[in-house]
């Protein structure tokens, strides 16, 4: 058996890592755009023991402030979240506002900032599969983004860069003492990700974000310093306004009494502050190609196979190992102890348990944390905490091939050592997706390639013919099969 990889460009979906964000009261103001947001109370059982809750009269005050230019829901109940309706491929305006008092952070006076906006899943369940439910988007609207940025509307934006790899987010540099507005536009549409079984199933909730960051001392824009979303729902071109129609006609049949349940519209839609994202600013790569290394490819009957972490089993194609060095530790202090919470996806939990060091964490039972974060959330933190490693659905053994002659690597294939003692190296490559595309993912990162070069996956067949890697010949692999691979351009 043997593979060849042709190195080009390609354009890969990136990963959209989880996001929670806290549900409170919100309170909107028009005209100045000021906005307040009550805290979320801890439970019950730890109310004695968490101080470090801000008291009612204390103010958070932002250091910016982002205000879509879209109406409000009104049929959304006084203390939940608002609901904004857009329209798909419609630019919407993000005013980009410096709130911060006279002194708040000198550091960024006469400096630009940069800020990534994204759309993602609202739905915790979709969270868990949003690399697949992307994955799948991009399959049917091929060469689309989920997000862009409209460029001749936008003003004061700087720098623009969007990422082939992440089609669900933008970014950009701006003057936060100068007038600046982003217009977006998010081509995905709510009912695209809803199961079709009985038809006319609601649409789900997406987000929109936006994290903004200051430069480092190396230059690089790092340093977080502010993040607030709102919930969207996305519709058909005109789809919102008819849905926006449907429920101020349905607010209006209200009683008084009941209308007092629910909060007004608003001409505009001021996103609130919630965690930052849990990955470091996205790094854009340079989409110029580049030369690859050319190797040659032989079957090898023996082989060794030395520990590798470049794919383990329950790697995600996300560029980080899943193993063990992500398990909490008993001696981790409470801010390794908040950082692994943000890791796995538990942001909403990370206020909830802030005095909580890696062995107080880990000393909760199953019934604890339910009783805590409830079963869904509960169970999956209790998991985290005792995580075992998942075995895959295949596993096989690559190896770069060595830089010698064909004919020569075949006559010493027998024996899996070269005359000249070398030995064959392998990397273990753990399958879960059993599809081409988590081959070639899991191909580049255990051997160094940039994962954007790699523009088709072959394997040599009879008179050395390269025939394509599809899904169905990767389910077909044996397990623990043995490869050599080369590179053409």
């Amino acid at each position: 058996m043997a593979w060849v990889l042709k190195m080009d460009e390609v354009i890969e979906s990136g990963l959209v890592h989880d996001f929670d964000a806290s549900l409170s009261g919100i309170g909107q103001e028009l005209g100045a755009g000021a906005y307040s947001m009550s805290d979320v109370l801890a439970l019950p059982i730890f109310k004695q023991e968490d101080s470090s809750l801000p008291q009612e009269n204390e103010t958070k005050h932002p250091p910016f402030q982002y205000v879509m230019c879209a109406a409000t829901s009104p049929a959304v109940k006084l203390y939940d979240e608002t609901l904004t309706y857009l329209n798909q491929g419609q630019s919407y305006e993000i005013r980009m506002l410096d709130n911060r008092k006279a002194g708040d952070i000198p550091e960024i006076n006469g400096k630009l900032v940069k800020s990534i906006i994204r759309v993602v899943f609202h739905d915790r369940r979709l969270q868990y599969t949003e690399h697949q439910q992307l994955e799948g988007w991009k399959w049917n609207r091929p060469g689309d983004r989920l997000l862009d940025l409209d460029i001749p509307m936008s003003v004061g934006v700087i720098d623009i860069k969007t990422n082939p790899s992440q089609l669900n987010a933008v970014e950009f540099l701006w003057d936060p003492t100068k007038c600046t507005s982003a217009f977006i536009q998010v081509h995905c549409i709510s009912t695209e990700f809803t199961p079709r079984k009985h038809g006319g199933e609601k649409g789900v909730p997406f987000r929109i974000q936006v994290d903004t960051f200051k430069q480092t001392e190396n230059g690089e824009y790092t340093d977080h310093l502010h993040s607030a979303s709102c919930q969207i729902k996305v519709f058909k071109p005109k789809g919102a306004d008819r849905k926006q129609k449907t429920d101020r006609e349905k607010m209006e049949k209200r009683t008084a009494h009941e209308k007092e349940k629910y909060q007004p519209s608003y001409d505009t839609t001021v996103l609130t502050e919630c965690s930052p994202w849990p990955d470091t600013p996205t790094t854009f790569v340079n989409n110029s190609p580049t030369p690859a290394p050319t190797f040659t490819s032989a079957q090898h009957n023996t082989y060794s196979v030395p520990d590798s972490n470049s794919s383990s089993p329950n790697h995600q194609g996300d560029g980080t190992s899943q193993g063990s060095g992500d398990q909490l530790h008993p001696s981790a202090t409470i801010q390794e102890t908040q950082q692994w919470l943000l890791k796995n996806r538990f942001s909403t939990y990370t206020r909830l348990f802030s005095n909580f060091s890696g062995a107080d964490l880990l000393k909760l039972t199953r019934d604890d944390l339910v009783q805590i974060c409830g079963p869904a959330d509960g169970i999956r933190l209790y998991n985290a905490l005792k995580s075992r490693s998942v075995r895959p659905r295949l596993t096989i053994y690559v190896c770069q091939e060595p830089l010698r002659s064909i004919q020569l690597e075949r006559q010493d294939a027998g024996n899996g050592d070269s005359g000249n003692g070398a030995i064959y190296v392998y990397h273990a490559i753990y399958l879960e997706e059993m599809a081409a595309s988590e081959v070639t993912r899991k191909l580049a990162l255990a051997f160094n390639i940039p994962l954007h070069q790699i523009n088709q996956v072959y394997r040599q067949g009879p008179t050395g013919i390269h025939i394509l890697v599809s899904d169905q010949m990767v389910q077909n692999f044996q397990d623990e099969s043995c490869f050599l691979f080369t590179t053409i351009k």
